[in-house]
C-alpha cells in the first residue's frame, strides 16, 4: 500500500510517501523556526497560514522525488491531533479534499503515536513489548507499549514537559529561540559540578515528572550570578550544563524505574528531545547496565515529520481503519483512547 503522509500539528509542514513493502520512498519538511523566532515562540495564526502556503508544493516535491504519479497513491494519512487546532485543520482539510478527489481512503493519526513509532523506520526497529519515553515540547510520558494501539500510561509530567522546560529556561536566560538546542549547545561548553541542581520527584516513588520547579531554580541561579556581577558566557554555559544534567538524570532515573516495574529491557525514546545527545548517552549507559537496549529515530525523524505519520497511518490502514469525509481534529487526545490493531 502506497500512503501519502501529512503532518501539520504545530510549526513544521511535513510530507512523506511510505510504501508498505518498500518502506519510505521520499519525505520533505519545511520548518517555520525563522518566522516565529522574532516572537520568541510559535504564533498559531502564522503557523496555520504558512501550512496552507507550503502543503501543495511539498506534496509535489515528494511525488517528484519518489517518481510517483498521484494515481498510484492508495491512501492518505494526516495528523488529526493533538496540536494547534488551526494548524491541524490545514492538514486535515487538505487530506480529506485529496482523498475525496482521488477516491481513496484517509485516516487521522495521533501525533504522539507517530513519534512513538518513528524508530520503526530504522534498519533495526524495536520489537514489542517495550517501554517508551515520549519527550517533546508538549509531552513527557512513560508508556508501556505491547503493540500498536496497546498503550498503558505509566507516568507523565504534572506541569511543564521536558522540552517546554528547555525552551522556557533558555528564554529566561536570554538565549535564542528555539531554546532546547541552544541549551544543549551551551551545555557542551559548561563545567560540570559548578552548580548543584535538584532532580525533581526522584526522591519519592512513582513515575510522574515535574520540571516547573527546576525551571524556576535555574532562573534564580542565573539572577543570583548576575546580581553578583558574574553574567559571563562561561557562567551561562555552566548553568545550562547543570540544568541539562538535572533533566537528563531525572528522565534516566524514571526510565530505569519503569523498566524494572514492567520487567522489560527495551526502551524507545521519541519526540524532539530524544535528539539530545546527552540524553541518548545517559540512557544507553543505563540500558547497558540492565543488559537491555535503547532505540530511537535518526535526528531528522525525532522532530515533527511526515514520515512518522505516513508509517503510523499505513499500519492502521492495513488493519482496515479509515474515516469518512469528515474534517475532525482534536487539540487534546489521550493516546490510551486509540484502538488496538
Amino acid at each position: 500500500m502506497l500512503v501519502l503522509g501529512l503532518e501539520t500539528s504545530c510549526d513544521e509542514t511535513g510530507v512523506a510517501l511510505y510504501d508498505s513493502e518498500r518502506g519510505l520512498l521520499a519525505d520533505a519538511l519545511f520548518s517555520q523556526i525563522e518566522q516565529h523566532r522574532v516572537f520568541g515562540g510559535v504564533v498559531p495564526e502564522l503557523a496555520s497560514r504558512d501550512h496552507v502556503k507550503r502543503m501543495l508544493p511539498l506534496i509535489r516535491e515528494v511525488l517528484a522525488e519518489a517518481g510517483v504519479e498521484r494515481e498510484q497513491i492508495e491512501a492518505i494519512a494526516y495528523t488529526s491531533g493533538p496540536g494547534l487546532v488551526g494548524a491541524l485543520l490545514v492538514g486535515a482539510s487538505c487530506a480529506q479534499a485529496l482523498a475525496f478527489a482521488w477516491g481513496i481512503p484517509a485516516v487521522g493519526v495521533h501525533h504522539m503515536e507517530g513519534h512513538l513509532l518513528a524508530p520503526m523506520l530504522e534498519e533495526q526497529p524495536p520489537a514489542f513489548p517495550f517501554v517508551a519515553l515520549l519527550v517533546s515540547g508538549g509531552h513527557t510520558q512513560l508508556v508501556r507499549v505491547d503493540g500498536i494501539g496497546q498503550y498503558q500510561l505509566l507516568g507523565e509530567s504534572l506541569d511543564d514537559a521536558a522540552g517546554e522546560a528547555f525552551d522556557k529556561t533558555a528564554k529566561l536566560m536570554g538565549l535564542d529561540y528555539p531554546g532546547g538546542p541552544e541549551i544543549a549547545r551551551l551545555a557542551e561548553q559548561g563545567v560540570a559540578g559548578r552548580f548543584a541542581f535538584p532532580r525533581p520527584m526522584t526522591d519519592r516513588p512513582g513515575l510522574d515528572f515535574s520540571f516547573s520547579g527546576l525551571k524556576t531554580f535555574t532562573l534564580n541561579t542565573w539572577q543570583q550570578c548576575r546580581d553578583a556581577g558574574d553574567a559571563s558566557e562561561q557562567t551561562r554555559a555552566d548553568i545550562a550544563r547543570a540544568f541539562q544534567e538535572a533533566v537528563v538524570d531525572t528522565l534516566t532515573i524514571k526510565c530505569k524505574r519503569a523498566l524494572k516495574q514492567t520487567g522489560l529491557n527495551s526502551l524507545v525514546i521519541a519526540g524532539g528531545v530524544s535528539a539530545n545527545q546527552a540524553l541518548r548517552r545517559s540512557l544507553e549507559s543505563m540500558l547497558e547496565g540492565l543488559k537491555g537496549k535503547v532505540f530511537y529515530a535518526r535526528p531528522r525523524f525525532c522532530t515533527d515529520n511526515g514520515a512518522m505519520i505516513a508509517y503510523a497511518g499505513t499500519q492502521r490502514l492495513l488493519a482496515g481503519q479509515h474515516e469518512g469525509p469528515q474534517i475532525k481534529v482534536q487539540a487534546r487526545w489521550p493516546m490510551e483512547q486509540l484502538p488496538a490493531i
